[in-house]
């Protein structure tokens, strides 16, 4: 039985703003959507483990109210809790939280990079990217280093009023890791995928990006 991982964020506070954040319920939903309809065995993970903050909720959309009817989203293990011979592929789910602690996640870089190098797949969508900025393989080199990236862009962080508060520009980032990123139109469905590693631009591109990694998978 084929078995994935989304990872999401535990970071609640949207920079000095005083609003709130977290991961973005689409980005996770349409991916478990996809992936349990493929008939996968889908798992959660959050950076601290319990009931991750959410933003983004859409209350009328039936594929975000089955996700979080249907998994148990107030205790999400962390990554110190699983086994990364247990899983296939982890899917990194966006929502600005992330930008502030998948990029110090340790243990869950550990993870990634662990089901990564035992040949499975690495995914990430929109914000969610931001955990490959620090994620090295067992050679101290940078899993996206030469590899060809999405990732939510510079005019997207602009559009949203959050180019000075975020703590850095994602696409920048990246490419300064060595990533190759290929920006699309804005808001557009964009997903790239670069042999095992596979990467959505925005929430648009979540269902996309779950589909190829399913292709990854039944190609592998």
């Amino acid at each position: 039985m084929t078995r994935l991982l989304i990872a999401l964020t535990s970071h609640s506070e949207l920079g000095d703003t005083g609003r709130a954040t977290g991961f973005y319920v689409s980005e996770a939903a349409e991916p478990w959507d996809v992936f349990t309809t493929a008939g996968f065995d889908v798992d959660l993970v959050s950076v601290k483990g319990g009931r991750p903050p959410i933003d983004g909720l859409d209350d009328t959309d039936p594929i975000q109210q089955k996700f979080l009817a249907d998994t148990d989203i107030d205790h999400t293990p962390t990554a110190a809790d699983l086994d990364a011979s247990a899983y296939d592929a982890i899917l990194f789910a966006g929502g600005h939280g992330t930008m502030w602690d998948f990029p110090q996640a340790d243990d869950l870089l550990k993870l990634a990079a662990d089901i990564y190098e035992g040949g499975g797949v690495v995914a990430a969508v929109c914000h969610g990217p931001s955990a490959l900025i620090n994620l090295k393989l067992s050679d101290g080199s940078y899993l996206i280093d030469g590899k060809n990236v999405a990732g939510f862009t510079n005019a997207e962080e602009e559009t949203v009023g959050l180019t000075e508060v975020v703590p850095f520009l994602l696409a920048d980032t990246l490419t300064a890791r060595g990533a190759i990123h290929h920006p699309a139109e804005s808001w557009s469905a964009h997903s790239v995928v670069d042999g095992r590693l596979v990467t959505g631009q925005n929430p648009q591109s979540a269902e996309l990006t779950a589909k190829n990694v399913t292709a990854v998978l039944a190609a592998s």
